[in-house]
C-alpha cells in the first residue's frame, strides 16, 4: 500500500486564506449601501475615473450609498495606469474628509488607486515604501471593490500596482490587509464599456488565466481558479465583442476575470506580463493589448518545459479544446477577434528598441515566476518574434 506522499508526489504546498467576499449577479450593485453599512462605514470615499463618472455609474452608486445615510465624497480623477501622483491626490481628498471606508468603482486603475490611498492613509509614507510584500504594519480601512471592466481581477487581489511618477516603472505593493473586504460583481455595469476597452480588458483576463496556470508557484487551489477563469473567458470573449448587450456573456467574462484575479493571488504571473509592462511604459500600448500580443510567443517558449506544456494541455481540456495546440489556437483567435494590431512593428516598435525592452522585461517581478527560466536574451527573442504577425 502506497503512502499519500507516494500517491501525490508533485502536489505543491499552499496557504490559502480567502480574504474577499464575492457577490455576483445582475443588479447586485444595489446592495452597496447596506454592505458598506455592514462594514461600519459612515464617511465613504468613492474612487473612480472620469469615464465611469461620465457613464453615470458614479452618480448612481453615490445615490445608493447616500440612501443608507452614508456621507460620501467623490474622487473621480483617476488616470489609466495610475501613478504615485494619482495616489497622492486621492489621499488629500481622503484626509480632508476623514473617511472611514473606501469604495473603488471602475477598472484596475480605479481599484489600484483606492488600494494605494488606503496604504498611505493608514500607514503613512510613500508608495515606494510598500513595494514588495507585507510592508504595511497597521490595519487598513475596509474596501469595497466594484469592477466595471472584465480584466484585471484587481477586486480579488491584495496588490496595488502603481507607477512611479518619475521613472514610470510599475511597483507591485502587496499586502493581505489591502485586499477588498467585499467585491460586488454586477455584469450590468460592464455593458457601457467601449468596444476597445472590452477587447483589451478581456485579453488581459485571458492572459491571467493562461499565465497563472503554469507559473512556478501554481498549486491545486490556483489551478481550479485558472481553469474555470479560462473556460468562462475564452468561450465568451468573441460573444461580448459581437453582442455587447449580452448580459450572460458579460457575466461570464466578469466572473472569469475575478477568478483569474484569485488565481494571481495564489500563483502570480509570468513572462507575458513582464514583457508587456515596458511596452506600456515606453510606447503607450494598452496593458491588455501588450500582454496579449506577447502571449502566443510566451506559450511557445514555455511549452519546451514539460510541466508548462502539461499545464497548457490541462487548461485546453477544461475549455473543451484540443490538448495539443488548442490553447495556442484559441488565444490567436481571440487576438484576431479583438481587431487590434497583431505585431509590435504596427505599434511603432523598431528593432533598435528591443535590447532595452528585453533588459527592462527581465527586471520585472513577474519574470521570477515564469515556469521556464527566462533572461534578457530570451526576452529579446520573444520581442523579435512579436515584431511580425504570425
Amino acid at each position: 500500500m502506497t503512502s499519500p506522499t507516494e500517491d501525490f508526489p508533485e502536489l505543491p504546498s499552499f496557504d490559502h486564506a480567502p480574504r474577499t467576499r464575492l457577490i455576483f449577479g445582475v443588479g447586485c450593485v444595489q446592495r452597496a449601501g447596506e454592505l458598506a453599512r455592514s462594514l461600519g462605514g459612515t464617511r465613504v470615499l468613492l474612487v473612480t475615473d472620469p469615464g465611469i463618472a461620465k457613464a453615470g455609474h458614479a452618480s448612481h452608486l453615490l445615490s445608493i450609498l447616500e440612501h443608507q445615510q452614508l456621507s460620501v465624497v467623490l474622487y473621480d480623477r483617476v488616470h489609466e495606469n495610475p501613478s504615485t501622483r494619482d495616489v497622492d491626490d486621492c489621499l488629500e481628498v481622503a484626509k480632508h474628509n476623514r473617511i472611514d471606508l473606501i469604495v473603488g468603482l471602475g477598472g484596475g486603475s480605479s481599484l489600484d488607486t483606492a488600494k494605494g490611498c488606503n496604504f498611505l492613509l493608514t500607514n503613512g509614507g510613500r508608495m515606494q515604501d510598500y513595494q514588495g510584500v507585507g510592508k504595511a504594519t497597521r490595519p487598513m480601512l475596509p474596501l469595497i471593490a466594484i469592477p466595471t471592466t472584465s480584466g484585471t481581477g484587481s477586486e480579488c487581489q491584495s496588490a496595488a500596482l502603481i507607477a512611479d511618477e518619475e521613472t514610470h516603472q510599475k511597483m507591485a505593493c502587496l499586502d493581505p490587509k489591502a485586499a477588498a473586504k467585499i467585491a460586488i460583481l454586477d455584469p450590468a455595469l460592464t455593458v457601457s464599456q467601449p468596444l476597445r476597452v472590452t477587447a483589451c480588458t478581456g485579453l488581459d483576463a485571458i492572459a491571467h488565466a493562461v499565465e497563472t496556470a503554469v507559473t512556478n508557484r501554481r498549486n491545486s487551489i490556483s489551478g481550479l481558479y485558472s481553469r474555470e477563469a479560462f473556460h468562462l473567458c475564452i468561450r465568451s470573449f468573441e460573444t461580448v465583442l459581437r453582442e455587447p448587450d449580452d448580459l450572460a456573456a458579460r457575466g461570464r467574462m466578469l466572473l472569469g476575470a475575478a477568478l483569474a484575479g484569485l488565481a494571481i493571488e495564489n500563483s502570480m504571473l509570468g513572462a507575458a506580463h513582464s514583457a508587456g509592462n515596458p511596452l506600456t511604459a515606453h510606447f503607450g500600448i494598452v496593458h491588455g493589448q501588450a500582454v496579449g500580443m506577447l502571449l502566443p510567443a510566451v506559450i511557445r517558449y514555455n511549452s519546451h518545459a514539460p510541466a508548462a506544456a502539461a499545464g497548457y494541455a490541462e487548461l485546453a481540456r477544461a475549455a473543451g479544446l484540443e490538448p495539443e495546440g488548442g490553447l495556442l489556437r484559441a488565444v490567436s483567435d481571440a487576438l484576431r477577434a479583438a481587431g487590434m494590431p497583431r505585431s509590435l512593428k504596427e505599434c511603432g516598435v523598431q528593432p533598435k528598441d528591443l535590447p532595452g525592452l528585453a533588459e527592462e522585461a527581465s527586471r520585472q517581478w513577474t519574470a521570477h515566476f515564469n515556469p521556464r527560466p527566462i533572461g534578457v536574451a530570451d526576452f529579446q527573442a520573444l520581442f523579435e518574434e512579436a515584431m511580425e504577425e504570425r
